[in-house]
């Protein structure tokens, strides 16, 4: 094998084509045309004496071959220790940097960190930084926080993928939420009436059940549940709207003082913890260690 200076930049190429084993949709994250990168897996074939990517057997995108995913973990990590050796700065300077900084959560956690987080960053007039916030995909996560496309993401301790650095960022309790001037009044509630009101349940997948049916159906109970979304969100407009209620994080409720009250559940549930996680490679990047300090420190008022 004869790697050459010029040849280098192929090994970019190469480590996003095996990250999408794709390559159209490697030529988009590279910024070049299908051909332009198509051109580059043939040399790289010929630099390797190895196909690299051979199509699969379903006919559907590619597959790695042996010689490519033994390489492909040493050459994320080569080229990773190069990038951080020609552009890790001494220390993270934030009123000079400039830098988005990603972060995956759903709309719950955004609505009671990710606020918080734009207030204190563009209250310092940090210009040059920006922040942006994107969905979780489970599947993808990992991959993402590995290449650095995601710095962050907010999750439950189930979803902290194995062997990523995580750190707890917030517990919470949880409250049934009605809207104010509800039909049932504003009494305490007891177990009876809460499975007989009519529910809201968010859930990613559109299921009618979440972590409050598996605890109710554990002691012999069920709820109603008519209504599914996606989003937290949505919830404080559908109950302002209805008589349905929805068992909500606490922190989120008190974002709707002006529409939304919130009572103490008729049973125990244990607190959610909900986790920051990234990949362990960037342990000590700078840039990171200072975003999570930030997120300490803004938190340290209300956790």
């Amino acid at each position: 094998m004869d790697i050459k200076g010029h040849d280098l930049g192929l090994l970019s190429s190469l480590d996003v084509l095996l990250a999408e084993a794709n390559v159209t949709r490697a030529a988009v994250r590279l910024g070049i045309s299908q051909p332009a990168l198509s051109a580059q897996l043939a040399r790289l074939r010929d630099i390797f004496s190895d196909q690299l990517l051979i199509p699969a057997s379903n006919g559907k995108g590619m597959v790695l071959t042996a010689r490519a995913a033994a390489i492909k973990q040493p050459l994320r990590s080569a080229l990773q220790a190069l990038l951080n050796t020609v552009n890790a700065p001494e220390a993270f300077d934030p009123y000079a940097a400039v830098r988005t900084f990603t972060i995956a959560t759903n709309d719950n956690a955004a609505t009671m960190i990710g606020v918080r987080l734009i207030e204190r960053v563009t209250s310092k007039h940090f210009s040059g930084l920006r922040v942006a916030f994107r969905s979780v995909e489970a599947e993808r996560l990992p991959s993402l926080l590995e290449s650095g496309e995601i710095d962050l993401a907010w999750v439950s301790r189930n979803s902290v993928p194995k062997g990523f650095s995580s750190k707890a960022v917030m517990r919470e309790e949880f409250r049934m939420a009605q809207r104010l001037n509800h039909s049932r009044g504003t009494g305490s509630l007891s177990l009876q009436e809460f499975i007989q009101l009519e529910h809201v349940v968010v859930s990613t997948s559109g299921n009618f059940n979440g972590f409050v049916d598996d605890y109710l159906l554990d002691h012999g109970y069920r709820r109603r549940v008519s209504v599914s979304v996606q989003y937290y969100s949505l919830v404080p407009f559908i109950l302002e709207k209805t008589d349905l209620v929805c068992t909500l994080p606490a922190r989120f409720l008190d974002k709707f003082p002006n529409m939304l009250e919130g009572f103490v559940l008729p049973f125990s549930i244990a607190p959610f913890s909900l986790f920051a996680t990234w990949h362990p490679r960037f342990d000590k990047e700078p840039g990171l260690n200072w975003l999570l300090r930030e997120i300490d420190n803004l938190l340290q008022d209300v956790t």
